[in-house]
C-alpha cells in the first residue's frame, strides 16, 4: 500500500513540475516602425496592425535596434519580452 501512494505521489509531482515553465514563444515579422531608448519599447508593423514588444538586457541583437527602424525585422518574445531581433 505503501508503495502504491508513493508511486502515485512521486507521478503527481513529475505531472505537476512538467508544466511549471510556460515558454510560449511568438514571433513577430514585420516593419520596425520605431525604437523608443529610454523605455526600451520597439514598435512593429505586422499585417497592418502595430505591435508593441520590450527589449530586456538578455534581448539577442538589442545593440543593432537602432538601425533596423524602418527595415524588415523578426522578433521573437515571450510575455511581450524581446528574446531576439533580427534583420528579416
Amino acid at each position: 500500500m505503501k508503495s502504491i501512494l508513493c508511486t502515485l505521489a512521486l507521478i503527481s509531482l513529475s505531472v505537476a513540475s512538467s508544466q511549471a515553465g510556460c515558454g510560449k514563444t511568438v514571433t513577430d515579422t514585420g516593419k520596425l516602425k520605431s525604437f523608443d531608448k529610454d523605455s526600451k519599447a520597439l514598435v512593429i508593423e505586422v499585417d497592418g496592425k502595430e505591435v508593441k514588444r520590450t527589449l530586456t538586457p538578455t534581448s539577442a541583437g538589442a545593440e543593432d535596434v537602432e538601425k533596423l527602424v524602418g527595415k524588415d525585422v523578426v522578433v521573437v518574445s515571450g510575455h511581450n519580452k524581446v528574446e531576439s531581433v533580427k534583420k528579416g
